[in-house]
């Protein structure tokens, strides 16, 4: 039986390797973007140290996060990959307190340019592969649980961690694409229908023109009579998650339910709740007990049935509104990877500022990768999570060599995904923006 190798040399003298062989793609499709222009012409500001550029120190930010790197320490191990640096036409990776210094300033007066980018390319990225006529906004909150004195930081609703402090990122994402249309940050003690209004019309602003059709979808926590009144006043269909308070709970038990197929039936009546300014309809969906019950908020249980009731102004049948709520799901999968896969959940300073711009970069980096996957990638791989596109597509090994000068990227001949991996590359060479 082979025992490996007995005279095995080791050296630790080789500069040609890395292992994110596959972000050749994305910095190609970075290009196609043409986003360091963009970057330059909206992002300026005074700078002392001239070694990084503004749109360098804003993608050495952006790339670690996109490869699951975190923290900024921990992009450190950038500062000695020679290959990244060439594939990225980084000069060098800047060390981590010129990272933190940097984001202080952009924080403070390059936040607001880079916002204005971003929503350009929101736009722009809308339209492609073809113009949206309608669009299906769906909201949710997420709370970000803190461990130090960060500033803004304030005890509120938080399910996993009762008592601390904590900040509340609220996110408008588009059904369809997938892509974060809006989004603010806030302390963690913020009322959510407090601050939806303002996110909602930053949202409507900046809609193209082709867009003639809003929907909206909402968890429980967006039930309130004053912003149902906003949507309907602005023209918004939605269906949104009733809180099931005693009163509710009386009509939707004594309600006349039709029995569907699957054991699930549904009701569709009309209820004026308490401080509203008039009824509305509501939709109630019974459906059986399970065996290991799902003790949510806005789910009310009964005997051998569990119900779940909604809110809503579509002109549509009860089956088709529940079917259409259901696919909200897709915004709580937004959120899980923004929190798992890309370091929303790490907070990189005290102050407030800093962090909400962090908070943005998050939410570009995202974008951009979805803008990749959605737009590039071959139809059989855009069902993947960011984290599997990233975890397959761009970590390879590869090595950067110059055969007759000519700089070649060599990657794995056992690569499985070598088809998928060209096809990308055929695709982004023909993406226009």
């Amino acid at each position: 039986m082979p025992r490996g190798p007995k005279n095995l040399t080791l050296s630790f003298d080789s500069g040609t390797l890395t292992h994110f062989g596959g972000l050749v793609l994305l910095q190609r499709f970075i290009q196609q973007l043409e986003l360091r222009s963009r970057l330059c012409a909206a992002v300026r500001f005074a700078q002392r140290n001239n070694r990084y550029s503004i749109t360098e120190s804003v993608l050495a930010l952006v790339y670690p996060i996109i490869l699951g790197l975190g923290r900024v320490e921990t992009a450190q191990l950038l500062r000695r990959n020679g290959v990244f640096q060439y594939l990225t036409g980084l000069p060098a990776y800047p060390d981590a307190q010129t990272l933190r210094r940097f984001l202080l300033r952009f924080a403070a007066e390059g936040q607001s340019g880079f916002l204005r980018c971003h929503d350009e390319l929101r736009r722009r990225m809308l339209q492609q592969p073809t113009p949206l006529r309608s669009v299906i906004f769906d909201l949710d909150s997420t709370v970000l649980t803190v461990y130090g004195r960060q500033q803004g930081a304030e005890v509120g609703f938080n399910p996993h961690k009762r008592g601390r402090p904590s900040y509340m990122p609220l996110l408008c994402v588009e059904g369809q694409t997938r892509d974060c249309w809006e989004g603010s940050y806030h302390p963690g003690n913020t009322a959510v229908t407090t601050v939806t209004v303002p996110l909602m019309e930053r949202a409507l602003r900046k809609l193209p023109a082709a867009v003639r059709h809003v929907k909206i979808r909402a968890d429980g926590a967006f039930y309130d009579g004053r912003l149902l009144d906003w949507f309907e006043t602005h023209k918004l269909d939605y269906a949104v998650v009733a809180r099931l308070t005693k009163r509710l709970q009386a009509h939707v038990t004594t309600a006349r339910y039709r029995a569907l197929r699957n054991e699930v039936a549904l009701a569709d009546f009309h209820y004026h709740p308490q401080g509203w300014m008039r009824s509305r309809r509501f939709i109630a969906v019974r459906r059986p007990l399970p065996e290991e019950p799902s003790w949510q908020l806005h789910l009310f249980h009964l005997g051998k049935f569990t119900y779940q009731v909604l809110v809503t102004n579509l002109d549509l049948a009860p089956l088709n509104v529940w079917r259409f709520y259901n696919s909200r799901a897709q915004a709580e999968l937004v959120i899980r990877e923004l929190k798992q896969a890309y370091a929303l959940g790490k907070i990189p300073s005290r102050r407030w500022d800093v962090n909400e711009a962090y908070f943005h970069l998050v939410v570009f980096a995202y974008n951009l990768l979805n803008w990749f996957r959605r737009l590039c990638v071959p139809p059989e791989l855009q069902r993947w999570t960011l984290g599997t596109l990233r975890n397959q597509l761009l970590l390879i090994p590869g090595e950067l060599v110059r055969p007759q000068g000519v700089p070649t990227l060599k990657l794995p001949a056992s690569f499985p995904l070598q088809r998928a991996f060209w096809d990308t590359l055929k695709r982004i060479d023909r993406f226009r923006c």
